[in-house]
């Protein structure tokens, strides 16, 4: 029997448009030399402009999902994402609970691009309280880390430093703020543990808006645990990565550009 490729299962809402979701991370997985997994958590109605309308699969059935796999295959790494409903958060909590060895990334999606919700406040408690502190690595950008780490009213006054110390105190090893929503010509990414930043990286701010950036980096990141990397080189690979797939990206439709994830394959076709 040939050797496996590195197991990684997502769990995700799934996108129809490739952009972002369940079908972002298949193909940022797979680009990356994994066999992705994947557990639907939600369906959705959206286009490159925006999302239209979200359902929920039933929690018995996420959790089914994931147990027939898990059962079956050895993963080397769980990615979240959109995970539709409090009873879903419960469900997936109590999943991969029963795997601590298990490198969990947890990209927080609270809205889409466009700000359509895609959380309520119960689910954002819930996952702050059930799945942050399983979490290897948090990725949220400005606007989510602030939502997670608000307590009260003050959540448009915390400083991303004090975001991050806030997460980490909840118990996951590492948080990685994203800087595509503050002000500079420069994005700064910043990855935190320990009440410390380990590494910070600055990206030229590309024109245009992305749909999928961010699911696409947290895939990237599980990919490089999942073969081997540690954690601040699993991050700084992954930037790279979701740098030159967003570099490389096209627009589809009539809203944002969607990343390439196989930007890789057509270097030589004269593509940025």
């Amino acid at each position: 029997m040939s050797h496996s490729p590195p197991i990684v299962l997502t769990f995700a809402a799934s996108d129809p448009t490739g952009g972002a979701g369940l079908q972002a991370d298949l193909l940022t997985l797979a680009s990356m030399g994994c066999h992705p997994l994947s557990v639907v958590t939600a369906l959705t109605m959206q286009d490159t402009r925006g999302v239209e309308g979200i359902l929920a699969v039933e929690a018995d059935w996420v959790a089914g999902q994931a147990k027939h796999l898990l059962e079956d295959m050895r993963v080397a790494a769980f990615k979240l994402g959109v995970l539709g409903s409090l009873e879903n958060i419960h469900s997936i909590a109590d999943v991969i609970s029963d795997y601590p060895e298990v490198p969990v990334i947890l990209d927080p999606v609270l809205a889409s691009g466009r700000g359509d919700a895609l959380a309520s406040d119960e689910m954002i408690g819930a996952l702050r309280e059930l799945i942050v502190p399983q979490c290897t690595v948090v990725t949220p950008n400005s606007l989510e880390a602030r939502q997670l780490a608000a307590s009260g009213d003050d959540e448009d006054e915390i400083e991303l430093a004090e975001c991050a110390r806030r997460l980490l105190q909840l118990g996951c090893e590492y948080v990685l703020v994203t800087g595509t929503h503050e002000a500079g010509v420069e994005v700064v990414n910043t990855l935190y543990a320990g009440g410390a930043v380990v590494r910070e990286d600055r990206w030229q701010r590309l024109p245009g808006s992305y749909h999928g950036s961010g699911c696409t980096l947290a895939s990237a990141i599980a990919a490089a645990l999942a073969n081997g990397l540690e954690v601040a080189e699993a991050v700084r690979d992954a930037q790279e990565y979701t740098w030159q797939a967003l570099a490389g990206g096209f627009r589809p439709g009539m809203g944002q550009l969607l990343p390439d994830r196989f930007f890789w394959a057509r270097e030589g076709e004269g593509r940025k």
